[in-house]
């Protein structure tokens, strides 16, 4: 399997580690686990990634062509109903939660800066505008109607162990 650029470091640095004394050794472990370190802090930062919300369920945010979606990627043991069933749609009732695409339209202020977009709220069945801010493991949802003074914010938090995502056809990306 071919390695990324920064697992090419990494192994570079444990050759080298190996290569040298005691006192190399030490310090090249030191250089190694903040490579991996530095590594990992990229791979998390931004709005983009999984992210469990207030009720255990997990929500993915990822690109969807030029703007930033978010999708259902796993529906908490605790949640009212498994379907849309507050949907304004009757049609729309009986579609799954798990794999819904409940974010579209927001687009990228900065990696850890998202507004513009729409929020489909599937407990109560209404859409409100959005805007997403993510600080650390830590991601502010905010969701309004006309301007951002008039709505409520929720905090996620950053899922860090892999996601076993809906098993839903046209469901979020892998």
């Amino acid at each position: 399997m071919p390695r990324t650029p920064g697992e090419e470091q990494i192994a570079h640095w444990i050759g080298l580690c190996m290569r040298g004394g005691t006192r190399w050794n030490a310090v090249g472990l030191v250089a190694l686990l903040f490579l991996a370190s530095c590594k990992g802090a990229a791979q998390r930062s931004g709005v983009a990634g999984d992210w469990r919300d207030p009720t255990g369920s997990i929500i993915r945010i990822a690109s969807c062509g030029p703007q930033v979606c978010l999708w259902i990627v796993f529906l908490s043991p605790h949640a009212q109903s498994t379907t849309d069933v507050h949907n304004p749609e009757p049609g729309q009732r009986n579609r799954a939660l798990c794999g819904l695409k409940i974010g579209d339209g927001f687009t990228l202020r900065d990696a850890d800066h998202a507004a513009g977009g729409t929020l489909y709220d599937p407990k109560s069945g209404k859409t409100y505008r959005g805007a997403m801010t993510a600080e650390g493991s830590k991601l502010e949802l905010r969701g309004y109607v006309g301007i951002p003074l008039f709505g409520a914010s929720q905090t996620w938090t950053r899922v860090t162990e892999p996601v076993k995502a809906c098993a839903v056809a046209g469901a979020a990306p892998n």
